[in-house]
């Protein structure tokens, strides 16, 4: 083994051990998580939150165990797959060791150690990212045209994981256009390699088609609930914040794709980074949508500066520059993971508003971070439903209606029981079993709604009552009521179908 390829593995270790070491018991996992493991229950080719390369994953985990440790691995995975590309990439950049090791520490000292806690498809997005800039490097110095038809496999993985890949190409066209590479497009094997990307892609084309395209009623919901409280100015900034260990560095990469002769071929990624960050600016993206840019440029900043700093005093330097990613990462640390308690978090809670941390996606401030708040009380409703089940006559035949995907998937991931909680919600809209006629309902509603629903319900049924509600004053899940009603009157399916028919006629 030589001491690159030890160094390698020491910076792939010591991310695991870092992202198992930076969540606290005391969290359990996040709204989306459920959502996303649940998917493997119910496999497909697309659904209505996201592309199906997550649920692939899921099922994977179902395989394994389903456990804690499954869950985290993955997105881990992909963070650390990530750092190995960039080591790659700085290899064919022909950087040095320590060219390699301040690539490494800046990758692995970033946001990319908060992304990769979380089982969400933003890892693996990320991941697809810079595998797919690394293809394009690869071309650029080579021509050879294998890496074309990688290039268009790798698009498509990317895609069926998240379709925000989609922004790489919209920074890439015009860049490709603008230096020496227009040349591609004139090379037939760019269509035959365009045309594999679309084959591979198409069942999940085919999935939007049938089911009237809802990723467009997907990103109409999100631009009207969540985006438009997206500040550009905010999201320019969380730019810098995202990579802040590593700003010199990677600010080095631009520097050097404009005037560093030895990447004089490479200058059409300075234009790319241009027209990507336009793109998300013009659309009022999410600041995180953005993360997956960052690490091929790193792997630039890192040869150029090993470059600078290789010779007289400044290699003195080098040492300095590796400990500047870990020094700044120690005060994030402190407050952007979920490894205090909510008591701590609110004791100190300045500190974490001074740094934007309390606002959450409807611009208002809260009591812990909007993840941290979403990573609790889960196991206390799932436990009280399955104590309201136990309650009932029939059990068998029971609904169990929730009010968002967040509640239903809590409830499938934590029962001890043999249900199964739905919501019109999310992708849950095409999960009822309605060939069951339903006696009971178990009804989770949002805190808000909690005063209204025996009114509005109880005329359909024989008995009802409130069963309990999430009294974990730190969960976002914080007074969300669980209702029992028995003895239906009605055949509630038909107005299960009627609401399901509503809701998918709006998108």
């Amino acid at each position: 083994m030589t001491k690159k390829t030890a160094i390698l593995i020491g910076f792939i270790g010591l991310k695991f051990v870092l992202q198992f070491l930076l969540l606290s018991s005391e969290y359990e996992l996040q709204r989306d998580e459920y959502l996303h493991l649940d998917q493997a229950n119910h496999l497909a080719w697309g659904y209505l939150s996201v592309p199906p390369f997550t649920s692939w994953t899921s099922y994977i985990i179902q395989l394994l165990g389903n456990s804690i440790f499954w869950i985290k691995f993955f997105p881990a995975l992909y963070g650390a797959l990530t750092i190995y590309i960039v080591w790659k990439a700085i290899e064919e950049l022909n950087g040095n060791l320590f060219a390699l090791v301040l690539g490494a520490t800046c990758v692995l000292f970033s946001i990319l150690l908060r992304l990769n806690t979380l089982y969400q498809p933003n890892s693996f997005d990320v991941l697809s990212w810079t595998a797919l800039y690394f293809i394009l490097l690869k071309y650029t110095k080579t021509d050879d045209l294998k890496w074309l038809y990688l290039g268009a496999t790798a698009f498509a993985i990317g895609f069926l994981n998240k379709y925000n890949i989609v922004f790489l190409l919209i920074g890439l066209l015009p860049s490709l256009l603008l230096t020496e590479h227009r040349k591609i497009f004139l090379k037939s094997t760019l269509y035959f390699a365009i045309l594999v990307g679309l084959i591979l892609i198409l069942p999940n084309l085919i999935w939007q088609y049938n089911n009237n395209f809802p990723v467009f009623h997907h990103l109409k919901q999100l631009a009207e609930t969540q985006l438009i409280n997206v500040n550009r100015l905010d999201f320019l900034k969380n730019q810098l914040l995202f990579f802040v260990g590593s700003l010199i560095v990677i600010f080095s990469s631009f520097f050097s794709l404009l005037f560093y002769k030895p990447f004089q071929k490479y200058r059409l990624f300075f234009f790319s980074i241009l027209f990507t960050l336009t793109a998300f600016l013009y659309f009022k993206a999410k600041d995180y949508y953005a993360i997956g840019i960052y690490p091929i440029y790193i792997a630039f900043g890192s040869v150029y500066l090993a470059d600078v700093l290789k010779d007289g005093w400044k290699k003195y330097l080098q040492p300095v520059a590796i400990a500047v990613p870990l020094l700044l990462f120690i005060p994030i640390y402190n407050v952007a993971f979920p490894n205090k308690s909510p008591e701590y978090i609110v004791q100190y809670s300045e500190n974490y508003k001074k740094l934007g941390l309390l606002r959450w996606e409807d611009g208002k401030d809260h009591l812990l971070p909007q993840d941290f708040a979403d990573m609790l009380g889960w196991k206390e409703l799932a436990l009280k439903v399955d104590s309201a089940y136990l309650m009932l006559p029939n059990r068998n035949n029971t609904l169990i209606l929730c009010d968002n995907y967040g509640q239903a998937g809590a409830i499938n991931f934590y029962t001890r029981q043999k249900l199964r909680a739905v919501s019109f919600n999310a992708d849950y809209i095409d999960w009822f079993d309605l060939t069951k006629k339903y006696e009971n309902l178990i009804r989770v509603k949002e805190a808000e709604e909690v005063n209204v629903e025996l009114q509005e319900t109880s005329q359909f049924f024989q008995n009802s009552t409130l069963s309990g509600s999430i009294t974990n004053q730190y969960a976002r899940e914080f007074g969300t009521g669980i209702f029992i009603f028995t003895g239906a009157k009605i055949d509630i399916r038909q107005r299960i179908k009627d609401e399901i028919d509503e809701k998918k006629n709006y998108r």
